[in-house]
C-alpha cells in the first residue's frame, strides 16, 4: 500500500469520548428542556467528538468537492444520457450554472471539481483540479474497471484534496456512475441487485432491467471480496467513488467532518469503512437519496440521514442543503446560555428546592 494511503489510515483515531461527554453535559445544562432539540443534540455531540473539543469549531470554510469520472460500462446501455455530458457538466460547474452552484451560493459554500477520470480531455477551468488518473474506467461488464494502482491513485487524489480545517461535502459527476455504485453496495452489504439498483437519472423499465442484469452479471464475473476494498474498486470503479472514499479517509485523519451526499457517496463511504472502520464516525449523512441502494448503504454504515427530500441528482446538492443543520448545532453549543449562566431556574433546581 502506498505511503500516503498508509499514513492516512494510521492517522485515523476514534472521536474524543471526553469531548462528546462535555457536549452532552452542556446540552443538558442549556436553557431548554433536556433533549428538546432532538437530533440536533445528537449532531452537536457528534461534531464535538470529531473535533475533540467542546464547543467544536464551526464547520467552515465548507467546500463541496465534486469528484468526476466516466465509466466504460456506459457501453452496455445502462443510461440514455451520452457520456460526453460528464465533461459538459464539469464545465457547467466551473461556470457556476449547475444546481449545486445555486445551492452553494445560498449556503455560502465553495464548489470545487476534482477531475479524476473524465473521458474527454478538458481545458484548464477555474475551480477544476486536474487529478486525472485515467480517461474513464474500462467496461466492468467485460473485465476489471481499473487496476489496483489506478484505484490507489484516485483514493490518494481525494485524500490530498481535503482541506486543513472546515468541512468537506461530497459531490459526484459521472454518467453511469449509479451502476458502479449499485455494484459497490452489493459487494459490501450482500444485497441483491434487484434491491440495490435504481433508476439513476430516471431510466425506463427496459433500461432498468438491463442495468440490473449488468450488475448481476458483473457480480458473478468478478466475485468481489469485501475484505479487499481496493480489489472491489478495481473490479467496478469508479474513479470518482475512489476519490470520495479518499475524502472520507482524509477528513477522518484531519478530524474534520465529511458531509455525505447521495448514493455514490454512500457507496464510497462503504469502501472507506472497509479500509478504516473508524472513518465512519467522521461521516454525517446529509440526506437519503431516492435511489434504493442508498438506504442499504446508510443502514450498513449505521448512519441516519438528516434530510429525506426525494432527491436523486447528486452533485452534492443534498449535502449542501444539510450544512445549515451542522452550523446550527455548533452555534447552539457556542451561543446558548446554561441555566447557571442565565440565572434561570431549571427543573432539577426547582425540584431540589421543593425538597428543602
Amino acid at each position: 500500500m502506498s505511503s500516503l494511503l498508509s499514513a492516512t489510515l494510521a492517522a485515523i483515531t476514534p472521536p474524543s469520548a471526553t469531548a462528546r461527554a462535555a457536549a452532552a453535559d452542556r446540552l443538558d445544562r442549556m436553557t431548554k428542556p433536556p433533549g428538546s432539540l432532538g437530533r440536533i443534540e445528537d449532531l452537536a455531540v457528534t461534531l464535538a467528538g470529531i473535533a475533540g473539543t467542546c464547543p467544536p469549531p464551526l464547520p467552515d470554510p465548507a467546500v463541496v468537492m465534486v469528484c468526476a469520472g466516466d465509466h466504460g460500462v456506459h457501453a452496455q446501455g445502462v443510461t440514455p444520457w451520452p457520456q460526453e455530458v460528464t465533461g459538459q457538466m464539469v464545465a457547467n460547474f466551473a461556470a457556476g450554472g449547475a444546481v449545486v452552484n445555486a445551492f452553494a451560493r445560498a449556503a455560502d459554500v465553495r464548489v470545487t471539481v476534482l477531475d479524476v477520470g473524465v473521458a474527454a480531455p478538458l481545458p484548464a477551468l477555474d475551480g477544476v483540479l486536474d487529478r486525472r488518473v485515467a480517461d474513464g474506467t474500462a467496461d466492468l461488464a467485460v473485465g476489471p474497471a481499473l487496476t489496483r494502482e489506478q484505484v490507489v491513485a484516485a483514493v490518494e487524489a481525494g485524500i490530498a484534496a481535503v482541506p486543513e480545517r472546515g468541512c468537506v461535502l461530497t459531490g459526484d459527476m459521472g454518467i453511469a456512475n449509479t451502476t458502479a455504485a449499485a455494484l459497490l453496495i452489493c459487494a459490501f452489504t450482500g444485497a441483491d441487485p434487484d434491491r440495490a439498483t435504481g433508476r439513476g437519472t430516471g431510466i425506463d423499465d427496459a433500461t432498468l432491467a438491463r442495468k440490473t442484469g449488468v450488475v448481476r452479471d458483473a457480480l458473478a464475473r468478478h466475485r468481489p471480496d469485501p475484505s479487499d476494498p481496493i480489489g472491489v474498486l478495481a473490479a467496478f470503479g469508479g474513479l470518482e467513488h475512489a476519490a470520495i472514499a479518499g475524502l472520507v479517509l482524509g477528513a477522518a485523519a484531519r478530524r474534520i467532518p465529511v458531509l455525505l451526499d447521495g448514493v455514490s457517496a454512500g457507496a464510497a463511504a462503504l469502501v472507506a469503512a472497509a479500509l478504516s472502520p473508524r472513518s465512519v464516525a467522521y461521516c454525517v449523512a446529509g440526506h437519503r437519496s431516492a435511489e434504493p441502494g442508498h438506504r442499504l448503504a446508510l443502514g450498513h454504515l449505521g448512519l441516519d440521514p438528516l434530510l429525506d427530500l426525494g432527491l436523486r441528482l447528486g452533485e452534492g446538492t443534498g449535502a449542501v442543503l444539510a450544512l445549515p443543520l451542522l452550523r446550527a448545532a455548533v452555534r447552539a453549543l457556542h451561543d446558548v446560555a446554561t441555566f447557571g449562566d442565565a440565572g434561570v431556574t431549571d427543573a432539577a433546581t426547582a425540584d431540589a428546592g421543593e425538597q428543602v
